[in-house]
């Protein structure tokens, strides 16, 4: 869609309440994907490979979970000119998530909060979805996020990630682990040093032993929250590399409300995206970096709504980004326009 055509059709989308222009969205893309009708929010591709992880990242721009969670769209986003898109997150059972209104618009802010709970349809509807794409057949990568039901209790969060990570490991050309949405209960507990320690290890095991069995080697990431101190970002770098874990995803939405104090909906419950999470995201990523080293993956996302923002985010010590509320906020040209500019970045 171009910029004019999104300008047009942003103010309608926004009379809608959120999660209903989410789903219209999603439907008018899982609709005309594949066919002409995707002209309407096609962009041109930008070609500026990376190396990263053993993959060969097309260009340095991704689509970011949380936005396609069933894997119905993914084809429709490649149109947008993404080198990578990434989906879920998917539980292995169905769940409906949390309980409605969840999805809420900061306009001042250009933000948005969700607790929507990793409502999906389930491990095996999410890999009937992912293996009717086309998407990887265009030599660009697709990222599969996996994380707990609600009703599993946290003690028993590693047995859900396991089921997650075979599910889906013979499909996926990297696999994000989500241990740091702020909507399932006690989640992010998982990122403190013992639990982390006693999940990487299991996710480890099971990961060399598919990669023997389907002979071939998928590399896993860990997503991590924005809102954590210097001791614990520590933790995390050091678990990351003690148990060959092959990159970090730079952050998930922040539960902070220090930026949106006095907007309307800023006091709702959830994880806050946009704009407001920019410099979090970026310290993290900054403090990651000279953790890990130059050479460890890291994927910057959150507060991505301009190229500037994305540029930022590799300055900060991201190798490549993803984006979603700015997606929302600006439309498809977003995509082409970050691309661009990270490509003119990567050339200097």
């Amino acid at each position: 869609m171009s910029l004019n055509l999104y300008a047009l059709a942003r103010p309608l989308l926004f009379k809608l309440d959120p999660e209903e222009a989410h789903d219209f969205t999603l439907n008018q893309l899982a609709n005309t994907q594949n066919t002409p009708f995707d002209r309407a929010y096609r962009q041109p591709w930008v070609s500026d490979p990376i190396q990263l992880a053993g993959l060969t990242f097309p260009n340095r721009v991704g689509m970011a979970a949380g936005l396609d969670k069933n894997a119905r769209c993914i084809d429709g986003l490649g149109a947008m000119g993404f080198g990578f898109v990434e989906v879920g997150t998917v539980t292995p059972l169905a769940q409906p998530g949390n309980d409605k209104p969840r999805m809420f618009r900061l306009l001042e802010a250009k933000a948005l909060i969700n607790r929507l709970g990793f409502n999906n349809e389930g491990l095996d509807a999410f890999v009937a979805n992912v293996k009717k794409s086309k998407f990887r057949q265009q030599g660009r990568l697709l990222g599969l996020n996996i994380g707990k039901n609600a009703l599993t209790p946290i003690e028993r969060a590693t047995d859900d990630y396991l089921i997650g990570l075979s599910g889906v490991y013979p499909y996926a050309d990297y696999i994000t682990v989500n241990i740091s949405s702020p909507n399932t209960k006690n989640l992010r507990s998982l990122q403190t040093d013992e639990a982390l320690d006693q999940l990487l290890s299991a996710l480890n095991e099971r990961k060399k032993a598919l990669a023997e069995l389907h002979q071939k080697q998928v590399p896993v990431f860990l997503k991590i929250a924005p809102d954590l101190d210097d001791e614990q970002i520590a933790v995390i770098a050091a678990s990351l590399r003690k148990h060959d874990i092959d990159g970090v995803i730079a952050t998930n939405t922040t539960l902070s409300r220090d930026a949106v104090q006095g907007m309307p909906h800023a006091n709702e419950m959830g994880g806050l995206s946009g704009s407001p999470v920019l410099s979090a995201s970026n310290r993290v990523i900054r403090l990651l970096r000279n953790q890990l080293g130059p050479d460890f993956p890291i994927i910057g996302v959150g507060g991505i709504m301009t190229a500037y923002d994305a540029v930022s985010k590799i300055e900060a010590g991201a190798d490549v980004v993803q984006i979603y509320t700015g997606l929302i906020y600006k439309g498809p040209a977003l995509v082409h326009e970050v691309a661009k500019a990270l490509k003119q970045l990567s050339a200097q």
